[in-house]
């Protein structure tokens, strides 16, 4: 059994990148609210919407300009930075280390504090390999056809699909035997 400690929430929160950065793909950007001016749909975000801060909302703006749209199927890894503020205090937040469609880092000024601006570097992305998926086994029509000695439809059916399967003669010719003709 996985144990987990998320709270009750329909956003991403900082704690839950304690873990470590997670890498999500954009699904859809809707309105938000007052607070938070948009909601980011994350397709692997387990029904939570990412909603950017106005700092990482510029860097989105930044590396993918401003349409919406755009960004559907762009991908985005997140990390917990224990450093960001809320007024005088460090309470964490989620940040940005790296974006898809990127050539090259991303290097901007964001505002840290009132009339401070600190430099902020987002990384490429690297695209995580293609999942490799085993090869379908090659069938064995010869031990599929005697498995259905006598069923003539069935053996008829097996004899086209080894046939459009480009099977070697000999097999067809066994296929045959199989039903008899």
């Amino acid at each position: 059994m996985k144990i987990t400690a998320e709270p009750r929430s329909d956003q991403w929160n900082a704690e839950d990148f304690i873990g470590g950065p997670r890498v999500f793909t954009v699904a859809g950007v809707k309105t938000g609210t007052a607070e938070q001016k948009y909601d980011i749909e994350l397709v692997e975000g387990e029904g939570r919407v990412w909603r950017p801060p106005l700092t990482m909302l510029r860097v989105l703006l930044a590396a993918w300009g401003d349409e919406a749209s755009a960004w559907i199927g762009r991908r985005v890894e997140l990390f917990q930075d224990p450093t960001v503020r809320f007024g005088k205090d460090a309470v964490g937040g989620i940040r940005i280390a790296a974006l898809s469609h990127l050539d090259a880092p991303l290097n901007l000024k964001l505002t840290a504090t009132r009339g401070k601006r600190v430099a902020y570097t987002v990384q490429p992305l690297k695209e995580a390999p293609k999942p490799v998926t085993p090869a379908e086994p090659a069938r064995d029509w010869r031990v599929e056809a005697d498995a259905l000695k006598g069923r003539t439809d069935d053996l008829r059916a097996l004899y086209m699909d080894a046939q459009a399967a480009g099977a070697d003669p000999d097999t067809l010719a066994h296929i045959k035997a199989a039903a008899g003709a």
